[in-house]
């Protein structure tokens, strides 16, 4: 019996295997142009123009970069990258994430790590980094939920808690077209690449 298919070919011609992903497979071309076109929210969102995981991830490279003004460009990196994954396996809501058991997880480590290898992170964001980037994630989802997908204050509250002395001020939600938002991304990774390579 054949193996079933388990590659995405991308508009760069690379294919790649998502249960053995390499890094010679990934260009940042295919991971801004996927993530600017798959929706936050499974598109249950206010507006003319979906908010796209690639706007998202802007967003909290933004929200670490705030935090941490002194932060490495690599870890800066790591915030703009935290979703990577999702240009080739979606973005799919907790509950569905749950639902479908650690299949997910695995197939979205496995494919976060041949991108970090490939842009030159470690394989394994270290643990401190990580629950920095998630901090700015949750930050995110908060101030997405109350913007654009209709929760209530009281709700947001209640599902995505902020941490004590945290705040949503001065940051602001981007709705524009997909092609606007993967040039956004795509100008911010060059410009993290040349602070690294500086």
């Amino acid at each position: 019996m054949a193996r079933a298919r388990a590659w995405q070919r991308m508009l760069s011609g690379r294919r790649l295997d998502l249960l053995d992903p390499t890094p010679l497979d990934i260009e940042i071309e295919d991971i801004a142009h996927g993530l600017a076109f798959v929706a936050r929210w499974n598109g249950q969102t206010r507006g003319d123009w979906a908010y796209t995981v690639a706007e998202h991830s802007l967003l909290v490279e933004e929200i670490v970069s705030r935090t941490d003004p002194g932060i490495a460009p690599q870890w800066q990196l790591a915030a703009l990258l935290h979703d990577a994954p999702e240009y080739v396996i979606g973005d799919m809501i907790s509950p569905v994430k749950a639902a479908l058991g650690p299949g997910y997880r695995e197939m979205d480590a496995r494919i976060a790590a041949a991108v970090h290898r490939r842009f030159g992170l470690p394989a394994v964001i270290p643990r401190v980094m990580k629950a920095q980037i998630k901090q700015a994630d949750r930050l995110s989802a908060r101030l997405e939920a109350v913007e654009i997908a209709g929760f209530s204050p009281a709700e947001a509250d209640r599902l995505f808690p902020l941490p004590p002395g945290a705040s949503t001020g001065g940051l602001a939600i981007r709705l524009r077209p997909p092609t606007e938002t993967r040039a956004a991304f795509l100008d911010r990774f060059a410009a993290l690449m040349a602070r690294l390579d500086g």
